[in-house]
């Protein structure tokens, strides 16, 4: 896990690690800030230092690709066969976190999924 919104491309014709533009890259780069700048500790980059302490996303937001590639992932194959704008939402370092911590999680991102929403 991490902290970070991830949009299209996840994948690249090379196979590696590279940035991936889709057609409507800045849209996607609009869709996901408006998520990661009311997140805090997401907008500022490196949320999980403890784990992985050379990741690093400015602002919060990642091109899939350049982070990882992730070849046939679910967000490229509707964006590219349903035309359905889709991101992925990481959010947090540990992908269990305990059921007392969830009230925690709730307050870190209420208000990015309101501003996600008003988007549409």
């Amino acid at each position: 896990g991490s902290l970070v919104v991830n949009y299209p491309f996840d994948d690249d014709e090379q196979g590696i690690a590279i940035y991936s533009e889709s057609p409507d890259d800045a849209v996607f780069q609009q869709l996901a800030l408006s998520y990661s700048k009311e997140n805090r500790k997401m907008y500022q980059g490196s949320p999980c230092k403890d784990m992985y302490p050379t990741e690093y996303f400015p602002h919060g937001i990642t091109n899939g690709a350049q982070w990882y590639n992730v070849p046939g992932g679910m967000q490229d194959w509707n964006y590219l066969h349903t035309n359905c704008f889709e991101v992925t939402i990481e959010l947090g370092c540990v992908k269990y976190p305990r059921a007392e911590e969830l009230p925690k999680y709730w307050e870190q991102n209420r208000r990015s999924l309101l501003q996600f929403m008003k988007q549409v």
